[in-house]
């Protein structure tokens, strides 16, 4: 029997105590577009999805264990320089590890990079939909070639 191939992420769902609270904190930091919202029977606002382009992050209400110690994810932004200090403004947890990662207020541990510095690509048609024009590094891009990817 085929296996099939992992070909990526659709989203990531993040358990936060008040989905109103989670977007409060997380628009503090990252500037992006609700996708959309949905609402329990009662009314409560369950969960919010934040557009990635082709992908999105999903938060929704009910966390109730510790804090991530290791489980963590890696979020692309276009350009890191300030996200360490806006974290550290709305309360966040930052962790020192020798890269940036921080705990939300809820104790998802989020590590954040730069897309000029990964393979990780959106197509043009991507991009362009999120209003970016984005640029890789030199060993960025090598990494690319040398995996076909350019």
């Amino acid at each position: 029997m085929r296996k099939p191939h992992i070909v990526g992420l659709n989203h990531v769902a993040l358990e936060v105590g008040s989905v109103e609270d989670a977007l409060k904190f997380y628009s503090a930091l990252f500037a992006f577009k609700l996708r959309g919202t949905h609402h329990g029977e009662d009314g409560t606002l369950e969960m919010a999805f934040l557009d990635m382009g082709d992908q999105f992050l999903a938060l929704s209400r009910g966390r109730h264990q510790a804090a991530d110690r290791n489980r963590h994810f890696g979020l692309v932004v276009d350009d890191r320089s300030a996200v360490r200090e806006l974290a550290a403004a709305a309360g966040a947890t930052i962790l020192d590890r020798g890269f940036f990662d921080f705990l939300d207020p809820w104790g998802n541990r989020i590590e954040v990079v730069e897309y000029a510095d990964l393979q990780f690509t959106k197509t043009p048609g991507v991009l362009r939909s999120m209003g970016l024009d984005l640029e890789k590094t030199a060993g960025a891009a090598e990494e690319i070639r040398k995996k076909g990817m350019a």
